[in-house]
């Protein structure tokens, strides 16, 4: 990487190169004439092996050169257990890191963010994004003969962007038998995932490059060789930013001048910006470098003695997580797991298979993983409008907010998944004290499993994420505070007793696909509630989509930024990645954060008309 005259002033300082920020920088630099600077912590891994190989994902957990490895405090309603928060570390963020999932919200659910004083933000203005960050790959004849894909629209498949979206050859019959066993029980799935409406099981597209079967994630896709080219991109990595400059001088509001950095060789400089600076350094990350520039509640910046230059103490609050449990169960003799890949000589066969003639070829270069979305369901099947109501009833004062209100009407809905699960391919373990995601998805047990994981979309619970130290180099503390709000809980047990509907031996799925009288983790069965909250509290981790710590809501309702992403109280400085997001999407976030700054790329655009 070519060295950076940093004496200049640039017009766009974008604080973090991840997911979201490498988005803005591209199309920013669109215009020959606009100068970005792009100043990343992590390194450039776009060459590494472990990255760019579907399979080998978890070679990158745990390690610091990858994965910035958060771990969160005792949760109360876990047993005490501590949660591992993956967190990418390099150009690319954690699309450089995850598991290449690409699913679609609901219109509902972005409508919602409309709902919480976001006029400018609703499904029918966000949705052309959708389209633009993806090239939609047709799906092999091999997936389609096996698994139907009927229900795709080929009207929705447009689309030239950056990032490949793409099905695998892999499937099999634990992916065939998913989908049959949620058609039997009433969610058989009838419209095509993207277009906004889909209830029922699906076999969902991955972000992997269908022919080099390598992954596709926001540095090969917006940071390409050609890109890295323009002279008016600058990309600065293994540099921490300490805090934002202001200009304090007017008597105005503060108005962001530059950034002060520490470089690689541990100099600290400071670097200026005409424009805008723009902080895209996610959702734990971004709220620590505003509190340590002085944005953020008064007591906790002057306990660490940071001058307060925006009093806004909604900065780091209203955190949102999807919870996820996890339900392993041993596989019958010859159905594939990824356990299989315990044994260091079937590693070694595979990845000598994926590298050979550059082809990309088996398992390694695959995603398999399913999905489906589902209303309110619990032991009996899909939940009558009675016991929804009964349900909600016994919660109603968690629900009286202007957002319990509009999550309220999304659960009541039958046309809104209040639930995903997942078919993970093989065994996830939960230590109380994980070292790394690594942790939970290594194979220890030596029998082998296949994985059904449990989510709500909507969660109410909210957590925090705050500085405990006025130095970038001390990682601020993040509290999901699980189940804080006793209605995730109730959903998630009757979310979970619906599993012991698909894995029953009278289903596809539970007579083809699992071991007759085979192991379970945890040993626990969902026969009753307090069994099923007991498997949650056992059972339950992140599913890695931490967003809203710096909310997109009007600043009395707990909003940090406005609708074109400016931060309140300042002029020149805007937030551009998943902290934003006023309400937790429905299913796996990354489509979302690619839109949301696809979308913030063009009003940056339009503000300087």
């Amino acid at each position: 990487m070519a060295s950076v005259d940093l004496e200049q002033p640039f017009d766009y300082i974008v604080v973090g190169g991840g997911t979201a920020g490498l988005v803005v920088a591209n199309r920013l630099t669109e215009d020959a004439n606009i100068r970005v600077l792009v100043v990343e912590a992590g390194g450039d891994r776009t060459a590494d092996p472990l990255v760019l190989t579907p399979g080998l994902v978890a070679g990158l957990y745990g390690k610091p050169e990858y994965d910035w490895n958060f771990c969160s405090p005792p949760q109360l309603t876990l047993n005490n257990r501590c949660v591992n928060q993956s967190r990418g570390k390099m150009l690319g963020g954690s699309s450089a890191l995850n598991f290449l999932m690409m699913v679609f919200p609901s219109k509902g659910n972005i409508d919602a963010w409309a709902a919480l004083g976001n006029p400018n933000w609703n499904y029918e203005l966000l949705a052309p994004y959708f389209r633009k960050f993806a090239t939609v790959h047709n799906p092999p004849a091999s997936a389609k003969d096996l698994l139907g894909l009927t229900y795709l629209n080929k009207d929705l498949a447009a689309g030239e962007g950056p990032i490949d979206v793409a099905y695998s050859e892999g499937y099999g019959t634990p992916n065939k038998a998913w989908l049959q066993t949620f058609a039997d029980l009433g969610l058989e799935i009838s419209t095509d995932p993207r277009d906004g409406s889909a209830l029922g099981a699906f076999q969902n597209h991955a972000s992997i490059n269908p022919s080099s079967h390598t992954r596709s994630y926001a540095a090969s896709g917006y940071y390409t060789p050609e890109v890295a080219k323009r002279p008016n991109l600058s990309v600065l990595t293994e540099t921490l930013v300490k805090r934002i400059i202001f200009d304090t001088s007017s008597g105005g509001d503060p108005v962001a001048t530059g950034v002060e950095i520490i470089t690689k060789d541990g100099e600290t400089k400071q670097v200026s910006a005409s424009a805008e600076v723009i902080l895209a350094a996610g959702s734990l990350q971004t709220p620590q470098i505003l509190e340590l520039s002085g944005i953020g509640g008064r007591d906790l910046l002057e306990q660490h003695g940071i001058p307060v230059v925006v009093e806004n103490p909604n900065v780091g609050e209203h955190v949102q997580d999807h919870p996820i449990v996890c339900q392993s169960f041993e596989v019958a003799d010859g159905i594939p797991s990824g356990d299989v890949l315990r044994d260091p000589n079937v590693l070694n066969a595979l990845v000598g298979m994926y590298q050979a003639d550059n082809a990309g070829a088996g398992p390694l270069g695959q995603s398999v993983i399913s999905v489906a979305y589902a209303p309110i369901v619990d032991g009996t099947g899909i939940a009558t409008p009675e016991t929804a109501a009964a349900l909600l009833a016994e919660h109603e004062a968690t629900l009286t907010t202007p957002e319990g209100k509009v999550i309220r009407s999304l659960i009541e809905s039958p046309k809104e998944a209040t639930f995903q699960y997942l078919l993970f391919p093989s065994q996830v373990l939960i230590p109380d004290v994980p070292t790394s995601m690594a942790h939970y998805i290594t194979p220890v047990l030596p029998e082998n499993y296949i994985t059904v994981m449990t989510i709500i979309n909507q969660p109410l619970s909210r957590g925090t994420v705050h500085i405990t130290s006025p130095s970038i180099t001390t990682p601020p503390t993040w509290d999901p505070k699980y189940n804080s709000n006793p209605l995730d809980l109730e959903l998630l047990a009757r979310a979970v007793q619906f599993v012991e509907r698909l894995v029953d031996p009278a289903t596809p799925f539970g007579g083809q696909v699992l071991k007759q009288g085979g192991k379970r983790q945890p040993e626990i069965r969902a026969d009753s509630l307090d069994e099923a909250r007991e498997i949650v509290r056992q059972r339950q981790i992140s599913v890695f989509h931490v967003a809203g710590s710096c909310a997109m809501r009007p600043r009395e309702d707990g909003g940090v930024v406005d609708e074109g992403l400016r931060v309140y109280g300042t002029r020149g400085l805007r937030v551009v990645d998943a902290s934003v997001i006023p309400i937790e999407p429905v299913g796996n976030i990354q489509s979302v954060v690619y839109a949301v700054a696809e979308r913030a790329a063009d009003l940056i655009k339009l503000d300087r008309l």
